[in-house]
């Protein structure tokens, strides 16, 4: 089970060394096989939290695009990018996209390699445009093997911060035994962190407000087998829109080893990786309506 420290941080403090938890970990059972430190090569001069300002049309290139980004730095720099994300703000005036932006001199995984392969980046000439800069996808920054458009950040992540302070993360990575269950979820390594190293264990708020028509009144739920399944519960969620899920959502799940799909599939994962407790989401419209309900 893979365990980022901080989502692992709702739950409890972390008050002991990396190393130190790790080995705490393993001599109480839950043994750590590997301690992944995600961004922590990302330069903290070179690789920033930028913000895009306006998309142009490359003079000479109709699959590329002038960018201008505001860094932190006292001028604003302009890139060239082909990726077909930002080409749908081409020539909308003034924007606020918020981005991973990496400058002259930073390591990057070249993102049109097979595999994993770092490479510097140098000022060029691009269709006769210099450019010493990029606007970065999930590949280049080592997180996925995703390259066809650059990765976008949350409108509140703040211009000029290193990229490593802002997505930065440790994951442990848990070789649990099937006698482990209890531990198979955040909380459950969050309950044995806190008996560790002797510091409270905050739970997540589990209430929430019910209006309308009673899920009671417009479903039922029939356990054939009670040996095999002791307990089954649903709710009803009306008014649902499918879209993407929020990105710290979408990150928590990435880096607990899980790929981002949507917002219905995402917060299902995101509870089961939380508590431990699968979970999974039906579509109301389409499932067989039967006498008392569905």
């Amino acid at each position: 089970m893979r365990v980022p420290l901080g989502w692992l941080k709702d739950y409890v403090d972390i008050t002991v060394g990396i190393e130190d938890l790790a080995e705490r970990l393993t001599l109480a059972g839950l043994e750590v096989s590997a301690v992944e430190r995600i961004g922590d090569w990302w330069s903290r001069e070179n690789i920033l939290v930028g913000e895009v300002l306006e998309v142009r049309a490359h003079p000479n290139a109709d699959r590329l695009v002038l960018v201008d980004i505001a860094y932190g730095g006292e001028e604003i720099e302009q890139c060239v990018t082909g990726a077909p994300n930002l080409f749908p703000y081409l020539g909308a005036g003034p924007v606020s996209l918020k981005v991973a932006f990496a400058m002259e001199g930073a390591v990057l995984y070249d993102g049109h390699k097979e595999g994993f392969v770092k490479t510097r980046l140098k000022r060029t000439k691009i269709r006769g445009i210099s450019s010493r800069a990029m606007v970065c996808s999930e590949k280049e920054l080592g997180l996925s093997e995703e390259h066809e458009g650059i990765m976008f950040l949350p409108d509140d992540a703040p211009v000029g911060m290193a990229l490593t302070d802002y997505l930065g993360d440790t994951v442990l990575d848990l070789d649990l035994t099937p006698n482990l269950a209890r531990c198979f979820s955040m909380i459950g390594v969050a309950r044995e962190v806190a008996t560790l190293t002797g510091v409270p264990l905050r739970y997540p708020s589990t209430e929430w407000q019910t209006a309308g028509t009673p899920a009671s009144d417009l479903a039922r739920v029939e356990i054939q087998d009670p040996e095999l399944c002791s307990r089954y519960i649903g709710t009803i969620i009306r008014d649902v829109q499918l879209g993407p899920s929020p990105h710290w959502m979408q990150d928590r799940v990435a880096k607990a080893g899980m790929r981002p799909i949507s917002n219905i599939v995402d917060i299902t994962n995101f509870v089961m990786l939380e508590w431990g407790q699968p979970l999974h989401a039906f579509d109301y419209d389409k499932l067989v309506a039967r006498a008392g309900g569905v």
